[in-house]
């Protein structure tokens, strides 16, 4: 679960871990390519995920002239 950093609760002002409390789910977002789902509560931001394929994969160095490709 995705969630604010300052309580186990939703609410940031309850700080530790309170008791008693209902956990409010404001999002659920699919992550494909790491094979999971993942609830977003309170106000977070996430980071983006990797591409299915690395950037190095188009990166080429021609043998002949030393020039790298695939860098743009």
């Amino acid at each position: 679960i995705a969630k604010t950093p300052y309580s186990f609760s939703q609410n940031p002002s309850l700080k530790g871990a309170p008791q008693g409390f209902k956990l409010a789910i404001r999002e659920v977002r699919l992550s494909a390519g790491a094979g999971f789902i993942y609830a977003m509560a309170g106000d977070i931001m996430t980071m983006p995920g990797m591409a299915t394929r690395p950037a190095y994969m188009n990166i080429e160095i021609d043998t002949k002239t030393s020039k790298i490709k695939g860098l743009s």
